[in-house]
C-alpha cells in the first residue's frame, strides 16, 4: 500500500515536476541542516545551544 502512495507521488512529479526555486530551497535546506551537522561533529557546537541528556525511558 505504501508503495503504491510512492508511485503515485512519482507519476506526479513526473507530469508536474516541480520549480528551479523549490528544488534550490530543498537543496539549500539539506547544506544548511549539512553544515550544522558538520559543525556539531567537528566540536564547534555551543554548549548552550545542547539540550541535556535525559534519564528517562522510552524517549
Amino acid at each position: 500500500m505504501n508503495n503504491l502512495i510512492w508511485l503515485l507521488r512519482a507519476s506526479r512529479w513526473a507530469r508536474n515536476p516541480p520549480s528551479r526555486n523549490r528544488v534550490l530551497l530543498v537543496l539549500a535546506i539539506i547544506a544548511i541542516g549539512l553544515a550544522l551537522l558538520g559543525l556539531e561533529k567537528a566540536g564547534f557546537w555551543p554548549d548552550w545551544a545542547t539540550l541535556p541528556a535525559n534519564n528517562r525511558r522510552g524517549f
